[in-house]
């Protein structure tokens, strides 16, 4: 038989996990039930969360970094999957890529030549 404080701090913990979109685990839920005047540990929580399948969901960061128009013409194929040039500065390729970082996102630019697999720009 479960007592009345126990359903209640079921019902808080469960959802204090369901407000955080399942991102909290039981160090940061340990700290918002603490606050909320329970007294409860760290391995207690943990063991609630187990009972309560409560798993955390780690979000990746994501962000869209292409809008394309679908009216926007395609460009040709000029290399034609061949990627062996025969001569230095004869065909370049580039890309850019977004890196997370503490500042925020960057922007990481590159251009190589594809004959001597050197970075050019």
């Amino acid at each position: 038989m479960i007592d009345a404080e126990t359903l209640h701090l079921y019902r808080r913990t469960k959802a204090l996990f369901t407000e955080s979109r399942a991102s909290l685990g039981s160090r940061s839920l340990m700290k918002k039930l603490r606050k909320e005047g329970f007294s409860v540990g760290r391995n207690l929580v943990r063991s609630l969360m187990k009972k309560l399948g409560l798993t955390v969901t780690q979000r990746v960061a994501y962000k869209v970094t292409t809008k394309r128009k679908h009216s926007d013409s395609v460009a040709s194929n000029l290399l034609n999957q061949n990627f062996n040039p025969v001569a230095p500065n004869q065909v370049w390729a580039g890309d850019v890529t977004y890196l997370k970082t503490s500042e925020g996102w960057m922007y990481l630019a590159v251009v190589m030549d594809l004959f001597s697999r050197r970075i050019v720009g």
